[in-house]
């Protein structure tokens, strides 16, 4: 076998392997630690988990081209309190909008992006974001799987200029001679690997 052919793997594929992640994390987020801090500044993690329901809903439309809303953050958390198994459900629909044929052609969203990208866009925050609650609620992150961290060093090389403009990336964090791929993607976004 070719180790060096690249196999290209479909956004639908690389958000399934993130959903695998995503889920226990966000299940096993106890009520007590809502109201804590994460690596994610801005956010604590009530105000975390709305904002990836909002992720994971709005990536949903624009894997069928439609527009989406990214203004106001609905409060699921403090709305539904079958949150944790709503969140999974959405991930499930997230997956097969992105897996569906035809959703990473084009563009998409109101900014006309390549589709790929803004599938890579959603799986970022799925991975990173996961990664916020499960170091501020103290659980275990497996890492992510290593497709997944190829296909976000790629986007991250692509969106991070803007993304520091707009104040979505922290500049880069220094990270260790002995990092693993995916704490230098954190490091990259602007995210203490180390952080606790």
């Amino acid at each position: 076998m070719d180790t060096n052919a690249v196999r290209i793997h479909g956004i639908g594929e690389l958000l399934a392997r993130a959903r695998e992640r995503a889920v226990p994390v966000v299940r096993g987020i106890p009520d007590a630690a809502l109201a804590a801090p994460t690596p994610c500044a801005e956010y604590d993690v009530r105000a975390l988990v709305d904002h990836l329901f909002q992720v994971v809903v709005q990536f949903q439309r624009l894997a069928v081209k439609e527009a989406s809303d990214f203004g106001e953050t609905a409060g699921v958390v403090a709305e539904d309190p079958g949150w944790r198994e709503r969140f999974a459900r959405e991930a499930d629909r997230l997956v097969a909008a992105w897996s569906a044929p035809g959703a990473e052609e084009g563009t998409t969203g109101g900014m006309d992006m390549p589709a790929r990208l803004v599938g890579s866009m959603a799986l970022l925050d799925l991975t990173v974001h996961v990664w916020d609650l499960a170091r501020a609620t103290g659980q275990d992150f497996p890492g992510a799987d290593e497709a997944v961290v190829a296909e976000l060093t790629g986007a991250v090389d692509e969106l991070a200029p803007t993304a520091r403009r707009m104040g979505v990336f922290g500049e880069p964090v220094p990270e260790g001679e002995d990092a693993s791929a995916f704490e230098r993607l954190l490091a990259r976004t602007g995210r203490d690997p180390h952080w606790e």
